[in-house]
């Protein structure tokens, strides 16, 4: 297994709004670029995943909101897989403001694996490689 780093990066002029705090809308865009940094990390890139013919759709999403980041400033971005069963696959986020340490967003992700038709997969049985990958980052802390 890859010792995975939280995704970080500074807000975006572009991300906030006119109090100059980041739009609710685009905490869930962090999210989808924490997933692809998370499996990038893990060593199973979803380009690699989508290339084999398989889609990881969005079946829901929650955003729960404590203290709004601002304009440049850093973050860090803590995923953790909390359920895999090998066809459904649930994540649970924390966005830290890497200025004040505080919690900033707290938020969860549901997906399911499908063929380019969206059919539902077990990628247990049908990619092993890919379900071992989940299968070991399932409840994985990343440390600092």
């Amino acid at each position: 297994m890859n010792n995975i780093r939280p995704y970080e990066r500074n807000v975006y002029y572009y991300e906030t709004d006119k109090m100059g705090v980041v739009h609710h809308s685009n905490y869930i865009r962090i999210f989808e670029e924490t997933r692809i940094h998370f499996l990038n990390e893990a060593g199973m890139p979803f380009e690699q995943i989508e290339a084999m013919g398989i889609y990881m759709p969005v079946l829901s999403v929650e955003c729960r909101y404590k203290r709004p980041l601002c304009f440049d400033e850093p973050f860090a971005v803590y995923p953790k897989i909390i359920k895999f069963n090998g066809t459904t696959l649930h994540l649970e986020y924390k966005i830290i403001s890497r200025k004040t340490g505080e919690i900033c967003v707290e938020g969860s992700s549901s997906h399911c694996f499908t063929d380019l038709e969206l059919r539902p997969l077990r990628t247990k049985i049908h990619y092993p490689d890919i379900y071992k990958v989940f299968s070991d980052y399932n409840g994985y802390e990343i440390k600092e």
